[in-house]
């Protein structure tokens, strides 16, 4: 049987500070690539000072490149499912250290404006641990509201908080 099925290339960015974060995104890797679809390429895995509040703990953050089948929303729904999963407990509205946080933020080319759901992520060009780990994978990617390359946003962006590759 012939699979006709179009695919989108997504990129989606892990993120934690807290528990076994080895364990947690090799989870997280298995999860989304069963529920969302083939990861095709990943970044190193970078530590990175928490971004808008204090902490102690340092964060991992890693980008993933996605092939999808599914919507947005349905591509959030199991983004969701496996933070819960994983044992993400969502306080509030305000940055916080957390077992996992699964964020999209590129779909293909799309753009996406609902109530719970703004992609490409609204504050991409603003942080270099989104920005390192994206390079690494996608140097040439085109924002496609703000028509800059990857590596543009990267070489513009003022964040000044430390971001290492894991060794």
């Amino acid at each position: 049987m012939q699979n006709n099925v179009y695919m989108t290339k997504i990129y989606i960015l892990l993120g934690g500070n807290l528990g076994n974060k080895e364990k947690i995104f090799s989870e997280a890797r298995i999860n989304l690539n069963n529920l969302i679809g083939k990861i095709t390429t990943q970044s190193a895995v970078y530590e990175t000072e928490p971004w808008g509040f204090e902490s102690a703990d340092l964060f991992w953050n890693q980008v993933l490149e996605i092939a999808t089948s599914l919507s947005p929303e349905e591509v959030l729904r199991e983004t969701q499912k496996t933070e819960l999963e994983l044992g993400r407990i969502r306080k509030s509205d305000q940055y916080d250290s957390r077992i996992i946080d699964i964020d999209i933020l590129f779909f293909g080319e799309a753009t996406v404006e609902l109530p719970n759901l703004i992609i490409p992520h609204p504050r991409i060009q603003e942080r270099k641990f989104v920005l390192i780990p994206l390079n690494e994978v996608a140097p040439d990617l085109k924002h496609p509201v703000l028509q800059k390359t990857i590596s543009q946003l990267l070489a513009e962006c003022t964040d000044q908080l430390r971001v290492e590759k894991v060794k």
